[in-house]
């Protein structure tokens, strides 16, 4: 009989939610506590201790969501997580009980990391999860004998749904009353294995049957030549449809910003603070917050494959050409993820057990088209390409978006392998990675994500856009110009931009980019761009923009498409394409930075990265800029 701590009334309980990667762990977390933690079909997901907490009967109790792992002998840095605060590593932990969470349609794929659990005394309950799809593929789990056969609580729960989540609550009340008794303690895994099979075929009334459409599915993108096929239609419509979609919402935005501006400008009195307001900080932040849309499609679409099942085939498919890099297919995991954002992708590389396929991976992760980049390729792409449709739904415009992306992500392929039949050289661990089955995702769920991610891009990228644009309104206004009357207010705005701080800042940075057709207003978006990427748009915004008269930013694009009397654009087409492919591959993005020195524990690789790819991006840009001036 085990001891178990008595609680006091009313007493904050401590409990650790435990599980296998696609258990349902995360969404059972949701349920719980009402928390939006990101959910999906791939290990790597929870990288992180997330806690949240819910009051049961005046109980206070708190829930810890651990990184999914399929045993206590940990390889990969998630999996130290859970082991670790499990066995008390990671700190004074003072759990009450394990939430231990198994996917009722592979239980017995869960029994054997269930049963090492066991073996560390401390109180636990079973949450089995998707017994409605377990039902549906006709299969019948004998809970009762379940509960028998391993002395704990078992409950059955549909996540998504809410149903046995009330049941599951009154639990957490009393986890003293969670009795077990003895189990066996195996030395070997296929001991471990043999024991799980046992109890699996005692409760195991119906089985399980194995969806023929997820067979048949699988037939074909599983495949190594059609499933490339498909990889690469999907990847075709995902930017497409990244490029068209949003446009409406955009153009919205777009004007309601203009008119926000301009009945400030008319409602307030002139003067200094007036223009900051109007000028510096509605519309340089504006001038980002715009592509809210396109960065709202972009999760949209990741999150939904995501929860459909295709990511993790996908990174089956792709495996074949990470090999040539030296790499595994969870690496495309952390570079998918990277390209929503760096930083959550970078952190999603604790996943990989291999620390030279980790490195390789976090050395180039910033290669792959981040949704910071997409404002700059917008903008561009809207001004210099041409909207012409050249095949059925694709156009030349969202053709060059995907060029853009494929080139970071193809890139970000060859760098590894250099680093890995190089810098980083050694063997690789064997991949491993659990498909799951097909499932129509949760509308509600994705939702749900896609607001939780855009709140984050408001708060986080909003307050140094707020910030940056403020500074660099200041250092383009100062020192004041005086007005001159016989000059016309176009006339003026050039001249105080002309004699600002930040056109003395453009001009000192002209003998490097000089050469890759970057004028010093551009070179000033390049400066901002340093503390965020999305304040390029809004920094030539205020450059470019003014010199046109157009209040509108989002139709900035407008005005750099626009010739002057002389037929001269504000950026030549040269300029625009060298332009794009800097941006492709420049580390321009500070978070990035800190998150790598975090992840490594030193400044070595982070300025590293930052020598390697601030050279790949010159001579890249170089190269195309002269290719595109013959």
């Amino acid at each position: 009989m085990r001891d178990f701590r008595v609680l006091e009334p009313k007493s904050l309980l401590n409990y650790a939610l435990v599980g296998s990667p696609n258990s349902g762990k995360t969404t059972l977390f949701n349920a719980l506590t009402g928390m939006r933690a990101k959910t999906g079909n791939y290990p790597g997901v929870t990288v992180d201790r997330r806690v949240g907490s819910l009051e049961v009967d005046g109980h206070c109790v708190q829930i810890t969501d651990l990184p999914g792992s399929y045993s206590l002998q940990a390889i990969s840095e998630e999996e130290q997580v859970t082991s670790g605060y499990l066995r008390g590593e990671l700190g004074d932990n003072n759990l009450d009980g394990i939430i231990f969470v198994a996917d009722a349609t592979s239980l017995s794929r869960s029994l054997p990391f269930l049963l090492s659990i066991l073996n560390l005394n401390i109180p636990i309950i079973l949450v089995c999860t998707m017994i409605d799809e377990c039902k549906a593929r006709g299969g019948d789990i004998d809970f009762f004998r379940l509960k028998a056969e391993l002395g704990i609580p078992v409950v059955g729960v549909v996540g998504n749904k809410g149903l046995g989540i009330t049941d599951l609550k009154q639990f957490f009340i009393d986890p003293h009353s969670w009795k077990t008794t003895s189990v066996p303690s195996f030395d070997s895994i296929e001991k471990r294995f043999e024991w799980a099979d046992k109890i699996f075929n005692k409760v195991l009334r119906h089985p399980i049957s194995e969806s023929n459409l997820t067979r048949q599915i699988d037939r074909i993108l599983l495949h190594p030549v059609l499933g490339l096929i498909v990889f690469l239609a999907f990847i075709s419509i995902f930017f497409q449809s990244i490029f068209t979609w949003a446009a409406p919402a955009m153009d919205l935005f777009s004007e309601w910003v203009s008119q926000f501006a301009n009945y400030c400008a008319a409602a307030l009195p002139p003067g200094f603070w007036t223009n900051l307001l109007c000028d510096g900080i509605i519309r340089g932040v504006g001038a980002v917050l715009v592509f809210v849309p396109q960065i709202a499609v972009l999760f949209t679409l990741i999150f939904f494959f995501e929860a459909s099942g295709y990511m993790a085939r996908a990174a089956f498919v792709i495996d074949r050409l990470m090999g040539w890099a030296g790499l595994e297919g969870r690496c495309f995991i952390s570079l998918l993820s990277s390209y929503a954002c760096a930083v959550p992708g970078i952190m999603a590389t604790r996943s990989i057990p291999s620390p030279r396929d980790r490195l390789a991976t976090i050395l180039v992760a910033p290669f792959t088209t981040c949704s910071a980049r997409l404002p700059v390729y917008a903008v561009l792409i809207s001004a210099f390409i041409p909207d012409a449709t050249l095949w059925g739904p694709f156009t030349l415009q969202g053709l060059t978006l995907m060029a853009l992306y494929l080139l970071g992500g193809v890139s970000a392929i060859v760098f590894a392998a250099i680093f890995k039949h190089g810098l980083l050289r050694g063997a690789s661990l064997p991949f491993f990675l659990e498909l799951p089955p097909y499932r129509f995702p949760s509308f509600k769920t994705i939702v749900v994500q896609v607001v939780d991610r855009l709140k984050v891009f408001v708060k986080d990228a909003g307050s140094v856009i707020l910030v940056g644009s403020i500074v660099l309104w200041l250092l383009l206004n100062f020192p004041h110009h005086e007005y001159n009357d016989t000059l016309t207010k176009t006339q003026n705005k050039q001249q105080q931009i002309e004699q600002s701080y930040a056109a003395d800042l453009g001009h000192s940075l002209e003998p490097i980019f000089d050469p890759l057709g970057f004028d010093w207003k551009i070179n000033i978006g390049i400066i901002g761009s340093f503390a965020a990427r999305e304040l390029m748009i809004s920094t030539m915004a205020q450059v470019y923009a003014v010199e046109k008269d157009d209040d509108n930013f989002v139709g900035f694009a407008k005005v750099l498409s626009q010739e002057d009397e002389n037929g001269v654009r504000p950026i030549s087409f040269a300029s625009a394409m060298s332009l794009l492919v800097f941006f492709v591959y420049a580390l321009l993005c500070l978070s990035t930075v800190a998150v790598v020195k975090r992840e490594t524990n030193s400044w070595r690789w982070p300025i590293f990265m930052l020598t390697y790819m601030f050279a790949v991006a010159w001579v890249a840009s170089f190269i195309t800029y002269r290719l595109a001036l013959a």
